[in-house]
This record gives structure tokens, C-alpha cells and sequence, in this order.
């Protein structure tokens, strides 16, 4: 009875965390280093699907946008929707609602290309490669709404490197953006309690299948003894 009730909550565990990743999770990979330190090329991430809604300054998020060529890209949300983002002074250091923001993220620190001021449209993102020197991102779409996609678009929050093995590991939230008050870079979702509890449920089966066997080996020998 015990054996029983010890792989049936093992099942749970297993399946329930299984579902919750298969359902709320996608696996992309990542062709380009646009986002080099943060992702790199042949890297395959897992990114929860959400609503664009739900997006904050800081997010990496998966898109595709028509005007942007059509193809799924990732890039870092850096203004949202009633924001004006910047670049400015000798540095070209990024700047949101007129708040410099400090950038531990990036590739490398100093200038970042052509100075620009957008004010970004309500329902929609403006967003860059962490990469900033070999990113293609909103700075070269500036002719279309400013270089912003709409909000909608977004399919999906990066929140964990799952290949290379090496570089395996859960997305840590940034705080960059959060003196600048308003929406805030998201917090991340179940992926890490679902991959322990998929864990944890197949080892508890795996050793209660395995010290269940043993055991009733154990018996069938001590019978053959007593018989002997």
C-alpha cells in the first residue's frame, strides 16, 4: 500500500509539472548574436507565453513583426507604450522618461550607435539587442512608428537556457528599469517549482519501483531458505 501511494504521488508530480511546462512553455533557438552576452548563437531557450499586456521594460521577449522582415526575433523591451527612450550625451548612454539607465547586461559599455529620441505609442514597445553594435532592433526601423511593434505581437518572455549544457540556467530578473517607475520587468513564472516537481516525481518512482523489487526479492529468498 505504501509502495503504491509513494508512486502515485510520483505520477502527480511527474505529469503535473510536465503539463505545466508543455503548456505554458516554448523551446527557441537562437540564430544570431544580437544578444550576445545575455543569449547566444546556437543557445535554445524557454520562454513562457503571455500577453503582450503583461510586458515590462527589461523583458526579453520573443516577437514577429510584418514590418520587421516577418521573422520571429528576440530583443530586449527597453520603453513601453507613453515612454520617451533615448540616447544622450558623448556616451550615448540609454535614457527613459529622461532617467539614465544603468545597463549590466550589455555587450559592452560606451556608444551605441546614432543618437535617437522616441516617444513611444500607447499599446506598443521599443526594444534592443543587448548586443548594441550587431543588433538590427528598433533603432533601424525608426521611419516606421518609431521603430516600435505593437505590443500584441509579442509571443513569449525568456526565462531560461535550457542548450548548451554549459550554459544551462534560469533568467535572472534585471533591475535596470526599476527607478523609472511604471511597468517593471516580469517576475519569473512556474518553469523552476515544474521542473523540480517533474524531477522529484520520476525519482520517487524510480526508487520506489526499485526498493519496492528489492524487497520482494528479499522475501522469495528468505522463503527458499526457510523452505531449504
Amino acid at each position: 500500500m505504501l509502495q503504491g501511494l509513494l508512486i502515485g504521488l510520483g505520477l502527480i508530480l511527474l505529469v503535473g509539472g510536465f503539463v505545466v511546462m508543455a503548456v505554458d512553455y516554448r523551446p527557441y533557438g537562437i540564430p544570431t548574436g544580437s544578444m550576445t552576452p545575455t543569449l547566444k548563437v546556437g543557445d535554445t531557450v524557454v520562454a513562457r507565453q503571455i500577453d503582450g499586456k503583461s510586458v515590462g521594460r527589461g523583458d526579453v521577449v520573443i516577437f514577429r513583426d510584418q514590418a520587421w522582415g516577418g521573422e520571429l526575433m528576440v530583443k530586449r523591451v527597453v520603453a513601453v507604450g507613453g515612454d520617451t527612450v533615448a540616447t544622450t550625451g558623448e556616451d550615448q548612454r540609454l535614457t527613459v522618461n529622461g532617467k539614465p539607465v544603468d545597463e549590466p547586461y550589455l555587450a559592452a559599455q560606451g556608444p551605441q550607435g546614432s543618437a535617437f529620441s522616441v516617444e513611444v505609442p500607447t499599446g506598443r514597445l521599443f526594444l534592443l539587442g543587448d548586443n548594441r553594435q550587431g543588433s538590427l532592433d528598433s533603432r533601424l526601423h525608426l521611419e516606421i512608428d518609431g521603430g516600435t511593434i505593437p505590443a500584441s505581437e509579442v509571443e513569449a518572455r525568456v526565462e531560461a537556457t535550457v542548450l548548451p549544457f554549459g550554459r544551462t540556467g534560469l533568467f535572472a530578473r534585471t533591475t535596470a528599469f526599476d527607478g523609472i517607475g511604471g511597468p517593471k520587468a516580469g517576475e519569473p513564472g512556474p518553469l523552476e517549482p515544474a521542473f523540480y516537481a517533474t524531477v522529484v516525481g520520476a525519482a520517487v518512482i524510480v526508487v520506489t519501483s526499485a526498493a519496492g523489487g528489492a524487497a520482494s526479492l528479499t522475501r522469495r529468498l528468505g522463503r527458499r531458505r526457510a523452505a531449504a
